[in-house]
C-alpha cells in the first residue's frame, strides 16, 4: 500500500461544525497568548513550568484542529438535503 499518495478532503464537515472548530482554535490561541503573558508574573518555578506546559498543550491542540480542517472538506448546504 502506497502511503505517500495525497488524500484530498478525507472528511466532509458541515459549515456550522467548521465554524465551531475555527472559533475553538481562536479561543485556544488567544488563551495561550494570555496564559504565556501571565506566566511572567509567576514566582514559583514549578507553577511556571506547569503553566507553560498548559500553553504548549493549548497551541498543540489548536494546531491539531487546524490540520484537521486542512484535510476536511466543507459540505455544501445542497448536499445535506435528503441525507
Amino acid at each position: 500500500m502506497n502511503t505517500n499518495t495525497p488524500v484530498a478532503n478525507v472528511y466532509e464537515i458541515s459549515p456550522r461544525f467548521r465554524r465551531m472548530i475555527e472559533e475553538r482554535i481562536e479561543r485556544l490561541e488567544r488563551d495561550a497568548v494570555t496564559d504565556e503573558l501571565n506566566s511572567m508574573s509567576i514566582d514559583n518555578e514549578d507553577h511556571m513550568r506547569r503553566h507553560l506546559r498548559l500553553v504548549a498543550v493549548q497551541r498543540a491542540e489548536a494546531l491539531r484542529m487546524r490540520l484537521f480542517l486542512d484535510k476536511a472538506g466543507t459540505r455544501s448546504m445542497g448536499s445535506m438535503v435528503g441525507s
